[in-house]
């Protein structure tokens, strides 16, 4: 396993844990005070696509040796002459700067979802941390205008739905959800809700139907790169644990025994861990997959959804293949592909180490299978590449790795930082939100402290959230809300960077050709040229010319 650096002193950032290749420490934790990249880019935004303390240093880079497989073994191509993909018809130096780039992107088969830029969340389900912090990251992406995904079993936690006979009366934990990005919703980005086997025995879609209409993208679920079981979160109360056992979970241990019990009462057993069902486990072949797939699309379209998508997980090459092909033939609208290296809520640990197929090994895979497709004439549903994704140059990567077919980047923990960061702010600055908002301070760190002591200067994109929503709106708009809003515009101007470097000026444009392998086996594997083999041909005929 590669180790990557804990410290960057160019950007002044640390690490507090182990970090992984998305730059996000292993553990991510809602009340840390600092400072990784995204950390600390999701306060000052565009100051860290930079060296800091200009004018006192110069700065050379680290990042010399590629070891292994992964995506930082890929590095980016940049051309020293033409462009591609400008909106308007000049392509004169004074058109053609960073700023000009559009990132704009859209996906779907027959109906079109835009968003701002090429990004989406991952799945926030029922874990404890992304019902916290909702108010933030909804806002946040609906501002930003990126699709946001409400995750699996979010009516079947909630205490408050209510369930009679399959059907959903009640369900005001998933209205918050919805109705929260709505609020904000100005025509691009989405809110895209997941179903589990759980939550298509409680009616989740029907209830969403009835309620939203087409206001709502429903995703089918598969899997996710963080683990190969259905989703789990840990309760601490016995009588919440039980509660779950009647909603119809897996509860481990068993809160219905009375060995448990008495287990719990004395404090062995100090918390319980609820469990989905595995889907499709009386199917035995790709075949019956597939039909029971395609009934189930066909169930949901026959209710009123008009855009439907798929969540898939790092399995192997088979499901990989069922995935693709099945969701072609279905014209669904987006097929997420979670590879392994990714981020979870709460998933075993060691299975999340050991299991599946990294991201890169699954995403250059997809390309290649859905590429066999296109070549048959046949139709290719929308991607959008998942795990371990973090900064501006990852989600070139992986753009670029699956052109023409990959739409959308997926940011998981990495987008959930900024809402964490901006609700501890708040909660200093208004203590009379904390306890709404779950902010952990109770006081600016040192490392907040010394960028500012009022929202106006500790957040480089307070104003730009000022100017969308006005003055007047602002009272209302979360600290973790502009706190997206801010990296995600740090993202924006970093890849719109690295896009002029490589002469495209439109996220269109974008292909594998701008991205090249820095080491043979990562050639291999890949199928992406090697560093000094890509445009050798040329470069020996401009020689012998």
């Amino acid at each position: 396993m590669t180790n990557w650096p804990k410290t960057n002193d160019a950007l002044g950032t640390v690490n507090r844990g182990n970090p992984a290749e998305s730059g996000l420490c292993t553990l991510c934790r809602a009340d840390c005070k600092g400072k990784c990249e995204t950390w600390l880019s999701s306060l000052r935004g565009r100051e860290l696509l930079y060296p800091r303390d200009f004018g006192e240093i110069t700065a050379g880079s680290a990042n010399t040796v590629h070891v292994g497989v992964s995506y930082n073994s890929l590095r980016i191509q940049g051309y020293n002459y033409g462009s591609r993909g400008m909106e308007s018809s000049s392509h004169s130096t004074d058109d053609c700067v960073f700023p000009n780039v559009s990132l704009s992107t859209e996906f779907g088969s027959e109906v079109k979802t835009k968003a701002k830029i090429p990004l989406m969340t991952g799945a926030l389900g029922s874990t404890f941390i992304a019902n916290k912090y909702w108010e933030s990251f909804a806002i946040g992406s609906a501002l930003v205008g990126i699709p946001i995904v409400v995750g699996e079993n979010v009516v079947g936690v909630d205490r408050a739905s209510l369930i009679e006979k399959g059907k959903i009366k009640r369900a005001p934990e998933l209205d918050k959800r919805i109705d929260t990005f709505l609020r904000y919703f100005d025509g691009s980005g989405a809110i895209i809700v997941q179903m589990n086997v759980e939550d298509t025995r409680n009616g989740v879609a029907e209830y969403l139907i009835d309620k939203y209409g087409d206001k709502v993208i429903i995703e089918l679920k598969w899997g996710q790169g963080a683990k190969d079981i259905g989703g789990e979160i840990q309760v601490t109360s016995l009588d919440y644990a039980l509660f779950l056992k009647t909603r119809g979970y897996i509860i481990d241990p068993d809160p219905t025994l009375p060995e448990v019990q008495e287990a719990f009462e004395h404090g062995a057993i100090k918390a319980f861990a609820r469990h989905s069902r595995l889907g499709y486990t009386e199917l035995t072949s790709p075949d019956e997959v597939k039909e029971d797939f395609m009934k189930s699309v066909k169930y949901l379209r026959k209710i009123g959804f008009n855009r439907i998508s798929l969540k898939t997980g790092s399995y192997g090459m088979e499901a990989l293949a069922m995935s693709i092909k099945y969701a072609s033939e279905a014209k669904l609208d987006l097929l997420t592909i979670d590879g392994s290296g990714g981020g979870t809520g709460m998933s075993p640990w060691n299975m999340m180490e050991s299991w599946g197929v990294p991201s890169i090994l699954l995403h250059s895979k997809a390309y290649e299978y859905a590429s066999i497709l296109a070549d048959k004439g046949q139709n290719v549903v929308d991607f959008a590449f998942a795990g371990g994704f973090g900064k501006e140059d990852q989600i070139f990567k992986a753009l670029a790795m699956g052109r023409p077919f990959t739409k959308l980047v997926c940011l998981g923990r990495s987008m959930m930082i900024p809402g964490y960061l901006g609700s501890n702010i708040e909660g200093v600055l208004k203590p009379e939100n904390k306890e709404k908002i779950n902010g952990n301070w109770d006081k600016l760190p040192p490392s907040v402290a010394q960028i500012g002591e009022h929202p106006e200067s500790i957040f480089e994109g307070y104003y730009d959230v000022q100017k969308k929503v006005g003055i007047k709106e602002m009272s209302n708009i979360p600290f973790g809300a502009i706190a997206i809003w801010t990296l995600a515009d740090k993202l924006s101007a970093g890849l719109q960077q690295l896009m002029a470097g490589a002469r495209k000026f439109n996220i269109s444009e974008i292909s594998r050709s701008d991205i090249f392998s820095a080491n043979r086996e990562t050639e291999k594997e890949t199928k992406i040229p090697f560093i000094t083999d890509v445009l050798d041909e040329s470069a020996r005929k401009i020689l012998n010319s």
